[in-house]
Parts: C-alpha cells; structure tokens; sequence
C-alpha cells in the first residue's frame, strides 16, 4: 500500500526564456500538494544576474541537481518543458539514480551531440524572445490569451548563447531506463509514436528508451498557460502513479 509520503517530489523546468513564474498558473491547481513541488530558474535566466549571458548548460544541468538535493536526494519527478530538454536530458545521464520519471511537456530527450542552435552567429551574447509572430512559425501559440502573450513578453529573459550553442554529452546508456511519460500538445501522441517507429531523427532518443507513456493534452506549445489547470492533474496523476522508498 502506498501513501503520499511515498510519492516523489516534483521539480518543474520551463523552457527557454522563462523561469520559475512560467508555473504559477499550474501550481496554483496543485493545492496541499504544492509542498512538494518545486520549480525552478535556471542560470542564465535570472534578470539580476549579471554574468546570466554567460552561463552554460553544464550550470544549468548543476541547478537542476542542487534542487534535487533539496530534497534530501530522494528520487523526483523531473518535469522539462521544450528547450529544458538538454539540461534535463544532462541530468538523466549523470544522475538517473535521482529521478523517478521524467515528464516531458511537449519536449522530449535530445540525442549525443546534439545543439539547439549551432549556428548562432558568435558575436552574439543572447538570443531574446523573438516576436510572436516569428515564434509561432516555429511553435504553436494556441490557447494564449492576449494577457498570456503580454505577460511572455514582459517576462521573458533573452537566453543565453552559450546554453543555445553547447552540444550535449551523453554517454550513460542507464538514462534510456528512467521511466518516461510525454504530455503531448502540439503534436498528438498517436503522431509522435509514429514519428519514433519511421526513424524521424528528431525522436531518435525516444526511440532508445525502454519505453514510454503517452498523455494527450491539446493545445499549444505553452500548456501551463493555455491549459494550466489541466497540466496540474496531469502531473499529479504521474507523480501519484510513481513510488519511491520513503
């Protein structure tokens, strides 16, 4: 028999240009479970940080770790929302012992090797929110009020190069064993496996995993906007569905 104690802790990661306040409309739907959940900034997205240009994935993946630790070390539910995957994905592969499951929202793990942006001119420091209308070519905007779209833009922290540049190192194969689940929102999950089982190489790392739960959450790339309330019991669900030793 399992009781709440014996439920893991939740750590959210938003994605790039955002922090901690990106969850507030869902942690607002988790009530009395709010104790034990926790999200985070990551470097590099801290306004008043003065070096935040700088900052790396390695830094990144290293917050994301002290948080865990937080937590005594026990094993968490990870949650990583779009750009969160390589920090987070860094995580799984130096530390799979430290999560219990990880849940994806509309994101998922990135290959050995891979960079978000390899490309990126190099006198450049950042790369700031683009506009919307440049942004929502890339990823779906639906379900974002006009106050959802003022609050991003006025919130909203440039991302930091480095972090955009740096390829991921992977090198564990015990990461393709941490129990997954993808929230898919943009793309449906009947759609996502077929992707995986024609070798689409933007989900060659799912492909690897020993396997993979699906929830289906239609909306936009921004669910814990558009469907906060939703995402909230989505979550809660899979935290109360893993166990760990108290």
């Amino acid at each position: 028999m399992t009781t709440t104690a014996n439920h893991p802790p939740i750590v959210l990661v938003a994605g790039h240009w955002l922090g901690a306040w990106a969850w507030d409309d869902v942690l607002a739907h988790f009530g009395a479970d709010r104790a034990r959940a926790a999200a985070l900034t990551l470097p590099g997205l801290d306004r008043a940080d003065p070096e935040r240009a700088s900052r790396t994935l390695d830094e990144q993946a290293a917050a994301i770790l002290d948080a865990i630790a937080q937590h005594g070390d026990r094993p968490v539910v990870l949650v990583a929302h779009s750009g969160a995957n390589a920090p987070v994905s860094l995580v799984l592969d130096r530390h799979p012992e430290l999560v219990a499951r990880v849940v994806w929202v509309d994101s998922g793990p990135v290959a050995d090797g891979s960079a978000f942006a390899p490309g990126l001119p190099d006198e450049l420091d950042e790369l700031p929110l683009p506009a919307f209308e440049a942004l929502g070519e890339q990823a779906s905007l639906d379900g974002l009020s006009v106050a959802d779209l003022d609050r991003f833009r006025e919130r909203a922290v440039p991302q930091p190069a480095p972090v955009l540049r740096q390829p991921v190192a992977l090198r564990n194969e015990a990461r393709h064993g941490v129990p997954t689940t993808l929230v898919c929102c943009s793309i449906p999950g009947e759609q996502v496996r077929e992707l995986v089982q024609a070798g689409h190489p933007m989900f060659a790392e799912l492909a690897k995993l020993d396997g993979f739960d699906v929830v289906d959450l239609p909306t936009g790339h921004w669910p814990m906007w558009s469907r906060a309330a939703e995402l909230a019991e989505v979550l809660l669900a899979e935290a109360s569905t893993t166990t760990v030793d108290a």
